[in-house]
């Protein structure tokens, strides 16, 4: 079966420095989600960019369902950009039919079906310049599938919505991967997001430093934290395992862990000092942080 996508030695150089440093990244075809992160700086829009057909390589190649020829990789793929390219002055029906018209053999129902796909059919003769950024995002994914893609690019999609439209747009791009097996290649700052990828890719200094599932990655390097409560701070700080690292305030005492059986544990040994608990399983801002030693923005 050919891949989705294969990168192989990916570089781009530019005269003061080297952004991207070979990267390798194969995908399998499936529907698969992909989170592509990392903290500014690091290479992710050099990386992107290069896999888009917008910015040619130095080194490296780029394979995307079997085709590496730049003008076929754009016939494969579809990107949302965080900046629209919609016309504003055009309603949101109008701007579908323009960019329809460019795709020959294309059923004479499909600008219908993509606005029902992406719930907008109560503001589809409204202009999109008068749309909500939640509805501009929606109307911004439908543009994208028109030329149905092997994979959808999308860069920090739901950046500045609110906690329901984000929802919406993922309960929609869930949908999409189901019934038409398209493969999304994501961009986000809301690392939540990226809990339900298949697959997550971090770069850092233009290299990739960590790739698996979220569940494996978190397993693999986001400490969890167990805070105790005590009259005896000093004492019980004295007397924990030294392998553990903690800190110690005036009111509790903040221990890492690495699963939930080395709390337990704890717990059990110093019952008789501990007044309260609380306990944290490591998230994937803290495997994020352990990696590459910055929040993401």
């Amino acid at each position: 079966m050919i891949d989705v996508l294969k990168v192989q030695g990916l570089k781009k150089n530019y005269s003061h420095r080297q952004a991207v440093k070979g990267i390798d990244l194969t995908i399998k075809k499936g529907g698969s989600l992909i989170a592509f992160l990392g903290p500014n700086g690091a290479g992710k829009s050099t990386t992107i960019k290069m896999l888009t057909t917008l910015l040619k390589p130095t080194a490296g190649s780029i394979e995307i369902n079997g085709q590496q020829l730049p003008e076929k990789i754009r016939e494969q793929i579809a990107v949302v950009f965080q900046e629209s390219v919609m016309d504003a002055d055009l309603t949101v029906r109008e701007n579908l039919l323009v960019r329809w018209k460019l795709y020959r053999g294309q059923s004479k129902n499909g600008v219908s079906e993509l606005i029902n796909q992406v719930h907008a059919q109560d503001f589809q003769n409204q202009k999109y310049g008068s749309l909500s950024g939640g509805q501009k995002r929606r109307v911004d994914i439908a543009r994208a599938l028109i030329n149905q893609p092997k994979i959808l690019f999308l860069d920090e999609p739901t950046t500045g919505l609110d906690i329901q439209t984000r929802s919406l747009i993922w309960q929609m791009l869930s949908l999409m991967r189901k019934k038409q097996g398209m493969t999304i290649f994501l961009t986000t700052h809301y690392l939540e997001e990226a809990e339900q990828a298949d697959q997550v890719d971090i770069i850092d200094h233009g290299q990739i430093i960590a790739q698996g599932t979220a569940a494996d990655l978190k397993k693999r390097f986001a400490k969890s934290q167990l805070t105790l409560f005590s009259d005896e701070l000093p004492q019980l700080n004295q007397q924990l395992p030294k392998q553990f690292s903690r800190q110690l305030t005036d009111s509790k005492i903040v221990v890492r862990v690495d699963n939930t059986a080395d709390a337990i544990h704890l717990l059990s040994d110093f019952a008789d000092k501990i007044k309260n608990f609380e306990f944290r399983p490591g998230t994937i801002d803290d495997m994020f942080m352990a990696l590459t030693g910055k929040e993401i923005r």
